[in-house]
């Protein structure tokens, strides 16, 4: 198993497939796609079936999903759509380089993700493992936007080094993203046609993974902030090769003008890819907080004052990436479970269950 991550995403190449999916398979009394264990979720159905896909979204209406694939004959992840059946898979992005952290304008009549194509159309080379295990931060991820079907492309962000994991508020007025162009990773706003940025984090670590409350009063995302003198020199080192190494991350949140920051979770693990409930008072996220390994990774709900942890799904390998609808009676998540080779990813999408 391997951390899966906005920045770099599914970084083994696997099995690939086509862009037709077969229809969604629901869970049977034979052939439960559920875990014991699993009380909140309910009549579980995977819309994808082999290769790596993950970080799919829901759009404003609940009836479409965007995602990230490697499929196609491609070898790195590009962005497609589907509907929330697993039906109509569509590729939306350009087909070159790589891209990551798609997300539907809430009137959906645009969508957001970032791309590495205007650096070169081939996919850029994977992170080097012999320093251990970690993340590349590609600078030439820069954010776009276009139409649904791809088309009317617009680039967001122009400035030197990398640019991506971004989202859009519910009243499609301000999009959240990481950035390295002032030096370190942290988070920033801009307004939706890329104008008006402002830095809201600035201590020194990766700042990143950014979702705002479905108010677009809050922000929540993930950290690591060195602390030691070796733990700082080890990070600005590997940054300057544009690496990190998240082996330790923990979950965020603060108010959107970068006001109010709290640390939510502290257990020294990899903790990512938070998501608000609807109401902004609780978290989902994935962790590997109850592997020694540090290999097996789980979803977790938590207040957003750090009480309250509840372990949602127990598959034995990877859960993550969740997503609510609007009213938080779905939850959409990535998944190796049942997968038909080792290592496959794919969308799964259930019921929530209070």
């Amino acid at each position: 198993m391997k951390l899966f991550a906005c920045l770099l995403v599914l970084s083994l190449l696997l099995m690939t497939l086509g862009a037709a999916a077969p229809a969604a398979r629901q869970k049977t009394a034979g052939d439960t796609l559920a875990m014991p264990g699993e009380k909140h979720l309910r009549n579980i159905r995977q819309l994808t079936f082999g290769g790596e896909n993950a970080e799919a979204y829901f759009s404003a209406d609940d009836k479409q999903l965007i995602f990230q694939s490697t499929r196609d004959g491609r070898e790195c992840d590009q962005i497609y759509t589907m509907n929330i059946d697993g039906s109509h898979v569509k590729l939306i992005s350009t087909g070159q380089g790589r891209t990551t952290c798609s997300y539907f304008f809430p009137k959906g009549k645009r969508i957001l993700y970032s791309s590495t194509h205007l650096g070169a159309k081939e996919c850029p080379p994977r992170p080097d493992f012999s320093k251990g295990y970690v993340w590349a931060i590609y600078p030439a991820f820069d954010i776009f936007t276009a139409r649904p079907d791809g088309s009317d492309l617009k680039r967001l962000t122009s400035t030197p080094g990398y640019d991506a994991e971004s989202t859009i508020t519910r009243d499609g007025k301000k999009i959240v993203f990481t950035s390295m162009r002032d030096g370190d990773l942290d988070i920033y706003t801009m307004d939706a046609d890329g104008r008006n940025v402002k830095r809201l984090t600035s201590e020194l670590g990766y700042d990143g993974g950014p979702f705002w409350s479905y108010d677009g009063k809050q922000i929540v995302y993930r950290a690591n902030h060195p602390q030691t003198e070796k733990e700082k020199s080890d990070y600005e080192t590997l940054l300057k090769t544009n690496l990190i190494r998240p082996t330790t991350l923990d979950i965020w949140v603060m108010n959107a003008d970068g006001t109010n920051k709290r640390q939510v979770t502290r257990n020294g693990k990899a903790n990512f890819a938070p998501y608000f409930f609807p109401d902004g008072k609780r978290l989902i996220f994935a962790s590997n907080m109850n592997d020694p390994r540090g290999r097996n990774f789980d979803l977790y709900t938590i207040k957003v004052d750090g009480t309250g942890l509840e372990q949602i799904t127990f598959n034995e390998t990877f859960d993550g990436f969740p997503m609510f609808s609007r009213n938080g009676k779905k939850l959409v998540f990535a998944s190796n479970r049942h997968s038909q080779k080792q290592g496959d990813t794919n969308v799964f999408i259930a019921d929530w269950v209070e």
